[in-house]
């Protein structure tokens, strides 16, 4: 007898818990896609200088490299010194930030870093040999 109460007991525990969890509609769990910069030819990034708004050129190459020649209005940050703080140069996260090396491969480095601290608007287009426009020396 005792042996029939409890495999009955048991019985309706395992009734009760599946029904309990079956009843319970599972909520969606939300998909958050991962921030990430936004790839652009050297055309885009000239047609968005030549705009007029607001936005930061940022030059990730060393300073030998800057000197030698940069498009103008450009920011030297090189990559070497983005590291995991924000760049007191680029205070707000939010604004447009054009990025540019010599080959692109720093450029890509750097606007990840970038996107990884929180920057919202990264734009890579590449390396300054790309660069089909004038650039200057200071």
């Amino acid at each position: 007898m005792k042996k029939l109460l409890s495999t009955l007991f048991a019985a309706f525990l395992l009734v009760s818990f599946f029904a309990c969890a079956a009843a319970a509609p599972a909520e969606p769990t939300p998909t958050v896609k991962p921030a990430e910069y936004h790839k652009i030819s050297a055309e885009d990034a000239k047609a968005r200088l030549d705009s007029g708004d607001a936005l930061m050129l940022l030059d990730v190459r060393t300073k030998e490299e800057f000197d030698a020649g940069h498009i103008e209005g450009a920011i030297l940050l090189p990559n070497e010194t983005i590291l995991d703080t924000q760049p007191d140069a680029l205070p707000d996260r939010d604004a447009e930030i054009l990025i540019y090396c010599r080959s692109g491969n720093r450029s890509a480095q750097a606007a990840n870093k970038l996107v990884a601290m929180g920057y919202t608007n990264v734009y890579d287009f590449g390396g300054i040999i790309d660069w089909p426009y004038e650039v200057v020396t200071e």
